[in-house]
């Protein structure tokens, strides 16, 4: 996925109200960016950082800028562009099923994003084909790594993610197909549950692994022009 022009470098000032970030452009300018992440995001807020902000599309929103990538020596690593923006991962998905270049779900015909199931939810993707059972698809961004090379997920505690895992496990004991792809956006050579941030995110994914449901994690391969889907990497919970 390319930006539609490029983005402007600055260094942030701080990061408050769960979905605000002051940054100062490398002109000078102090600007207030939306940051659309609610997440903890550990590491990834620290003052000082190199940071990287798109133009919102919507010339009449109240913030003319968003939050994409920060660059940070994540887990003590080398420093790298992480992308932030939670909003993202459905789009790089979208687009790499369009391609075909997630090899789990080649060969379906039809993908309807936002479908409402289970009780009083969305599944971010339904994979259709005719003569097949549907495949119920959630996508989850990956942007914490406290150990190098080692993504994990959740941030923070994630009851809603958890809840999502329970009912796609449920579709998978009807019948259907269901799967959960974790999108990283920095590079990683591994995945893992963040359980001791929360155990009742673990407990989940591990009933929904024992019901039949499918997990993938992929890196991405980010610049400050783009952000792709990259190739897969090991999820090391125990199965």
């Amino acid at each position: 996925m390319r930006f539609s022009e490029p983005l402007l470098e600055g260094r942030l000032i701080e990061r408050y109200k769960r979905f605000l970030a002051d940054v100062v452009l490398e002109t000078g300018e102090r600007v207030t960016a939306h940051c659309a992440n609610p997440g903890a995001m550990m590491g990834l807020k620290e003052p000082g950082s190199r940071v990287f902000l798109s133009r919102a599309s919507n010339p009449k929103r109240k913030l003319a800028y968003n939050w994409e990538f920060v660059e940070i020596a994540a887990g003590g690593g080398p420093l790298q562009l992480i992308g932030i923006n939670t909003s993202r991962p459905n789009l790089l998905v979208a687009e790499a099923l369009r391609e075909n270049r997630l090899a789990p779900f080649a060969g379906y015909d039809r993908v309807r994003p936002e479908v409402k199931y289970g009780r009083n939810s969305r599944v971010d993707f339904l994979l259709e084909k005719d003569g097949e059972q549907p495949c119920y698809l959630e996508v989850k961004n990956c942007h914490l790594m406290r150990e190098a090379g080692f993504a994990e997920f959740p941030d923070c505690v994630a009851a809603r993610s958890a809840k999502h895992l329970y009912e796609l496990a449920d579709m998978a004991a009807a019948g259907a197909r269901a799967a959960l792809v974790y999108v990283i956006q920095m590079r990683a050579e591994r995945f893992d549950v963040a359980r001791d941030i929360d155990p009742a995110y673990d407990k989940a994914f591990r009933h929904a692994l024992a019901a039949g449901v499918e997990s993938y994690a992929y890196i991405c391969r980010i610049n400050p022009g783009e952000v792709t889907i990259d190739h897969p990497v090991d999820i090391v919970t125990p199965r």
